[in-house]
């Protein structure tokens, strides 16, 4: 029946992950509205659970991913080439990193890019002082009198005070750990094993293809829908948060822009106009929609950066971004295994900050690693995890430095500027503007911040709607461009009928779903490194594990080989093939039946 409809509709799809998947998104989505609080309840509950007991092993795991990534990289498997011997990358590397940073984080750097470090600035995580700031913000305070009760809150010896010079490293410390090679170890890691899986083994661009190793050909069964299906749910649901936290920080905008209220109609307006921009990019395709869209969208938000960069305290911000980058380094390792086991009043606050954001990193990598690997073949293990890895961390690590270092020192100069709007209001969607009142050029200045998170908004829906269409129908030879719409459009739907139903309570209870999702997929993360090493283990000749000099010599000395006569007898046998060579390593893996 499926597949008749499949093909009443003109589709060319796996009709059972595809209709799979759209029903039940669509029925969450009525459950949802209909059952709001019950669903709410449910899955706070899990929620709260998944992040109270099993935090540490989120902390734990993934340091350890971020570990792998190293070691393969520079390991003999970090010569593997992702694809044939001969393929080389289809594009260059500005496009690619442009690409790679739209498609991740681009619109989480500008939502975060202020208000966290300001939270951290006014919060210090390892103090434990959360509930104490907690009661400040509920207090009726000037935003002078909450920044000077700030100062005043009392902290163990030794911990940092809020607003304090050790607040402001631990502020970007935190940022740069939330934003850097952690979560870029999320989306690397899968997008790894999507690439050699479906390059190396022709198999398609499921999650379920990771499993070939142990389920060999059963992943095409029900167990592989199975994981098809939730890759599919938790992709939509974690690109939803993301669509929502952008159609937030538009409001904000235009609300200073042109005083247009902050409500849910005109954030419903603001994603069915986006997803229209999505779904006109989706026409276009890759090479002039996502890629176009990239490039441009790379470059206006590096304009950004300048601007703040000159149109700010210029040294000031230099120094600060060699010394974020110092203090990140010295503070990845003790951050990589700190588990908020000793706070002063109770553990809490890295449930709600560091668990979350890897719960919902997780469920969303399966978009980024599969997009990235679409964009990525040619390029070998080593240049794939390191470029993957480094190219966006190192502009995260400048993007936080720069409007980092300036709100701190915004709110160092005008107490409570900042704190307010963010922290003691709540308002994070409105930090990034309330912090570009403090500059030159505000209105022009803000336009264009909305025109960047409107377009970092477009490529990532674009780029979830070609990564759901490659998850339901497993290829990329130019599916039914209508595959592709859907998907854009059922997911501004998920995002604008959560909005409508309970505005941005909808979000919050969005974000509780996707952290009980993305548990299977964490898990799923440490078979990943098993499967990745055995399938190395077993495919990869060992000609192909030596480093490109050492395999021209040995190439150019087996061509010698073949054309010249050597003392013991002819190059060739009498019936004009070369002699038969004995196997070098009859052992090896690869050789295994």
């Amino acid at each position: 029946m499926l597949e008749k409809l499949q093909r009443a509709l003109g589709l060319r799809t796996n009709p059972a992950i595809f209709f799979s998947s759209a029903l039940l998104v669509l029925v969450f989505v009525v459950v949802s509205i209909a059952f709001t609080d019950e669903v709410d309840s449910a899955f706070s509950a899990a929620s709260d659970a998944v992040k109270r007991d099993l935090g540490w092993l989120y902390i734990l795991g993934v340091t350890a991913f971020l570990g792998f990534l190293l070691w393969i990289a520079f390991s003999r498997f970090g010569h593997v080439r992702l694809g044939a011997k001969d393929d080389r990358p289809e594009y260059s590397n500005v496009s690619w990193f442009g690409m790679l940073f739209a498609a991740g984080i681009g619109t989480i750097l500008m939502f975060w890019g202020v208000a966290e470090p300001i939270n951290h600035f006014a919060n210090p995580p390892l103090s434990g002082v959360n509930d104490q700031v907690g009661a400040l913000t509920e207090a009726d305070l000037s935003s002078q009198q909450f920044a000077e009760q700030l100062r005043q809150v009392p902290v163990g010896n030794g911990d940092t005070a809020p607003l304090s010079e050790g607040a402001a490293n631990e502020a970007i410390g935190f940022s740069l750990y939330h934003f850097g090679f952690h979560t870029w170890a999320i989306f690397t890691l899968p997008a790894l094993a999507f690439a050699y899986f479906a390059y190396r083994r022709g198999l398609p661009f499921r999650a379920s293809s990771i499993l070939h190793p142990i389920l060999g050909d059963r992943i095409h069964g029900p167990i592989g829908k199975i994981v098809d299906v939730v890759a599919v749910i938790g992709t939509l649901f974690g690109v939803a948060v993301s669509i929502g936290l952008g159609t937030l920080q538009i409001n904000s905008g235009i609300n200073e822009l042109f005083g247009i209220e902050v409500s849910g109609t005109v954030q419903i307006l603001i994603i069915a106009v986006v997803t229209t921009l999505a779904t006109i990019s989706v026409v276009l395709g890759l090479d002039k929609g996502i890629k176009w869209l990239s490039n441009i969208n790379i470059w206006m938000a590096v304009g950004l950066l300048v601007f703040i960069l000159l149109a700010g305290s210029t040294v000031f911000l230099l120094r600060g971004v060699i010394e974020s980058a110092g203090n990140y380094l010295s503070m990845i390792v003790p951050l990589s295994f700190w588990n908020d086991a000793l706070p002063a009043e109770g553990w809490g606050w890295q449930g709600s900050w560091t668990v979350f954001y890897w719960a919902w990193t997780i469920t969303w990598a399966p978009f980024v690693g599969i997009f990235v690997a679409r964009i990525s073949k040619g390029r070998t293990v080593r240049e794939f995890v390191l470029g993957v890895l480094g190219a966006p961390v190192a502009f995260s690590v400048i993007w936080f430095s720069i409007f980092g270092m300036s709100s701190l020192n915004i709110e160092w100069s005008d107490p409570g500027s900042l704190v307010e709007p963010v922290v003691q209001e709540g308002d994070t969607a409105a930090a990034l503007f309330s912090f570009l009142q403090h500059f030159p050029a505000t209105e022009l200045v803000m336009a264009l911040s909305v025109l960047i998170v409107v377009i970092f908004f477009t490529t990532s829906s674009d780029s979830a709607s070609l990564v759901v269409d490659m998850l339901t129908s497993g290829n990329t030879a130019n599916p039914p461009t209508r595959q592709r719409v859907f998907w854009a459009v059922l997911e501004g739907v998920i995002a604008a009928t959560l909005i409508a139903a309970t505005g941005q309570e909808a979000l919050q209870a969005l974000q509780q779903v996707i952290t009980v999702l993305g548990l299977p997929f964490f898990l799923i993360g440490f078979v990943t490194m098993y499967c990745l090493v055995k399938a190395l283990k077993r495919d990869i000749p060992e000609e192909e594990l030596l480093p490109p000099r050492a395999r021209m010599v040995l190439e150019h000395r087996h061509k010698l080989d073949l054309r010249e006569p050597t003392a013991s007898g002819p190059a060739s046998t009498g019936d004009g093939q070369p002699p038969a060579h004995p196997d070098p390593d009859p052992d090896h893996p690869a050789r295994e039946n």
